[in-house]
């Protein structure tokens, strides 16, 4: 990425965490042509006829030997959080994370699963009341695309979103937001909506992440979901309807996901594998803009000389990390069920 194109990254991620710029703001010009794109879109991509399949439930209790309570696992936001788009259960990111944080810490983890499909960020206050009802030690935020396809504000989801943070950071639950995806990977979205869609993903995630780790969480870019593998091949990637991840995409977002959650819960980090190349100290704007630029990125805040602040606002610590699952696909299920 050029100077140039920093520093106008930079002003974007600034201008929507704080108040300016909307998602879809394409000039008059082109109006015409976009909507007619996003409505070829939005019939060619299949409306949800059923809901995703139900996770919930306790996941690991063979590791419960020392009596200890499970740790509470929330996961909210929309249909990818959810689960939508595949057919098991034990296809959908939650219980992939779930199953996978059990074996890794040694401890039975309850999952609940708020998310609602279609849900944009304004839908995220009555999934974090439910969440914290129930109790939550971390929970897990996937949010974003739905506003980007409804042209909402970013100022707006981005409040929408670090108020959410804010609740439950105050009520003692670590926060990891998977910032939004490039919608520019999806294939029913042509040139150039295309285009657009990714750029708008981008500005969002930056924005996001900005909000979100001043409200004292930690983001990690989804992007097109982990590297290339998406764009390359979308046949395996993505479910029947093209939108959303199957089963090995969903796999993807988790072992992008499950490094940070883990150090969330634990320090030091338990079974670190070493960073990759890119990992350091930055201002929080350039990571930002550096995440929404590269999938798997964590941003987390950091201190510098024992300060959290330089010249140029909050430090960030940027971190390159994927996990591959150790939990084989059939043993991902919960030893107890959730009521409904």
């Amino acid at each position: 990425m050029s100077g140039s194109r920093v520093s106008q990254a930079k002003r974007i991620a600034v201008a929507a965490a704080y108040g300016g710029g909307s998602v879809g703001a394409v000039g008059a010009l082109f109006y015409g042509l976009i909507l007619g794109e996003a409505l070829m879109a939005r019939r060619t991509i299949p409306v949800a006829t059923a809901p995703p399949p139900r996770s919930d439930g306790t996941y690991g209790l063979e590791y419960g030997g020392d009596g200890g309570e499970p740790i509470r696992l929330a996961v909210l936001g929309d249909s990818a959080a959810a689960g939508f788009g595949v057919a098991l259960a034990h296809e959908t990111v939650g219980a992939v994370i779930a199953a996978e944080l059990a074996a890794r810490l040694r401890r039975p983890v309850r999952l609940r699963v708020f998310a609602v499909v279609g849900a944009q960020s304004a839908g995220l206050p009555p999934q974090v009341e439910a969440a914290l009802e129930c109790g939550t030690d971390v929970a897990m935020i996937c949010i974003g695309g739905n506003d980007v396809t409804g042209r909402v504000s970013i100022s707006v989801a981005v409040r929408h979103l670090v108020n959410a943070v804010r609740e439950l950071r105050a009520a003692g639950a670590e926060v990891v937001v998977g910032t939004c995806p490039d919608l520019g990977t999806i294939r029913p979205i042509q040139p150039p909506l295309r285009w657009l869609a990714r750029r708008w993903s981008r500005q969002l995630a930056a924005a996001q992440t900005i909000a979100v780790v001043e409200a004292g969480g930690r983001t990690v870019s989804l992007g097109d979901l982990i590297g290339p593998t998406f764009y390359r091949d979308p046949e395996r990637m993505f479910s029947y309807d093209r939108f959303h991840p199957s089963a090995d995409g969903y796999a993807a977002a988790a072992e992008a996901l499950l490094p940070s959650i883990v150090t969330a819960l634990t320090e030091p980090e338990i079974a670190a594998e070493p960073l990759s190349s890119g990992e350091g100290v930055r201002t929080l704007t350039q990571a930002a803009v550096e995440a929404a630029e590269n999938a798997g990125t964590e941003v987390v805040a950091a201190s510098v000389a024992g300060h959290e602040r330089g010249p140029a606002g909050r430090w960030a610590q940027l971190r390159r990390r994927v996990w591959r699952r150790t939990v084989p696909a059939q043993d991902v299920k919960p030893s107890t069920l959730e009521a409904a």
